[in-house]
C-alpha cells in the first residue's frame, strides 16, 4: 500500500468518525427540543387548568356578592328573573371554561406536533450523516482504484507501442 492510499484510507476514517459524530449530536439536539416541546404543552395544560380554577373561584365570589345584593333588595333567587339570570351566568361560566380549555388544547396539539417535527428532523440528521459515509467511502474507493491504476506498469512503453516498429522493438 503505498502512502497515498494509506492517506486515503486514513482521512476516509477520520471523515467518516466525524460525520457520524456530527449526525449523532443534530440528533441529540432534535430530540432535547423536542422534549422541551412537550414539557411547555405540560405547561400550557397547567396553565389552563390554573386559569380555570381561578375564573371559577371569581365566579363563585361574584355570583354570591350578586346574590347578597338580591337578598338585600327582597328579590326572590330562586325564581323568575333572578332564576334566568342565574342560569345564563352558568351557561356562560361553562363556555368560558370550554374556550380555554379549547385554546389549551389547541396550543397543546401545536407543541406537540413541533416535538414530533423536531423528531423528525433529528432523524433526518442522522440519515444524512449515514448517506455522507456511503459517500465518503465510495469517493475513497474511487480514489484507491484509480490509485491502483497509476503504479500499474503500462503494457506499451514510454513513447507507445513498440510492437509493429521494427527499429524500436529490439529495444523493448
Amino acid at each position: 500500500m503505498s502512502f497515498g492510499q494509506a492517506f486515503t484510507v486514513g482521512s476516509t476514517v477520520v471523515q467518516m468518525k466525524q460525520q457520524s459524530a456530527i449526525g449523532k449530536f443534530n440528533q441529540r439536539v432534535a430530540e432535547r427540543n423536542a422534549a422541551i416541546l412537550e414539557y411547555e404543552a405540560q405547561k400550557i395544560d397547567q396553565q389552563a387548568e390554573f386559569d380555570i380554577a381561578r375564573f371559577n373561584q371569581q365566579f363563585r365570589k361574584s355570583v354570591g356578592t350578586v346574590n347578597v345584593a338580591l337578598a338585600k333588595s327582597g328579590v326572590v333567587i330562586t325564581s323568575g328573573s333572578a332564576e334566568r339570570v342565574k342560569e345564563s351566568n352558568n351557561l356562560e361560566k361553562e363556555m368560558q371554561n370550554k374556550i380555554t380549555r379549547y385554546n389549551a388544547d389547541v396550543s397543546m396539539a401545536n407543541k406537540m406536533e413541533e416535538a414530533r417535527f423536531s423528531r423528525i428532523q433529528g432523524q433526518m440528521a442522522r440519515q444524512q450523516a449515514r448517506l455522507a459515509n456511503i459517500s465518503t467511502v465510495a469517493k475513497a474507493g474511487t480514489s484507491l482504484l484509480s490509485m491502483g491504476s497509476f503504479n500499474k506498469p503500462s503494457p506499451q512503453g514510454q513513447f507507445g507501442s513498440t510492437a509493429n516498429n521494427s527499429t524500436f522493438s529490439n529495444y523493448s
